[in-house]
């Protein structure tokens, strides 16, 4: 039975391993970073200029889970919401590289790396996505691989 919230999104035979998603790119203001540390990750690089100063990154920085969150929206809107996307199932490798300062713009790329049929739910795809995030000057500040079950358009059919 065809889904009719994703019947006209690209299903898991439609994506091939090695495919590049271009994320978008946001810019991560002060205020972003104190509003998502007051809340989550409460350390004082990340909610008070002059502590930050005074710390290993020398400044005001963003929550590493707020890299994440932000790259996941990039993701969201440039990739998952075009496919038949039935939800996350974990990731690995995560790296934290550089630190994101007040006033960075962040963007990057995602790349198929894997494509696997689910061995007990034939209706069921799996793909690994391995990130590449980066800021305004090139240099990397997040990498990690992440894996999504996506619907399969013909259950039946195996590989």
């Amino acid at each position: 039975m065809t889904n009719p919230v994703t019947h006209d999104r690209r299903h898991f035979e439609d994506l091939s391993t090695g495919e590049i998603i271009t994320l978008g790119t946001t810019t991560v203001s002060r205020d972003m970073i104190v509003g998502f540390a007051r809340e989550f990750d409460p350390f004082p690089f990340h909610l008070d200029e002059k502590a930050a100063r005074e710390s290993l990154l020398g400044g005001l920085a963003s929550s590493g889970w707020q890299t994440g969150a932000l790259s996941l929206r990039m993701l969201v809107d440039a990739f998952l919401s075009t496919i038949a996307s039935c939800g996350g199932l974990g990731f690995r490798d995560l790296k934290w590289r550089n630190p994101v300062m007040v006033g960075d713009t962040i963007g990057g790329t995602a790349t198929i790396a894997e494509l696997r049929r689910s061995a007990t739910h034939p209706q069921w795809g799996i793909v690994t996505l391995d990130f590449d995030i980066r800021n305004q000057k090139d240099k990397p500040v997040m990498t990690m691989r992440l894996a999504n079950l996506v619907e399969c358009r013909n259950p039946e059919a195996r590989p």
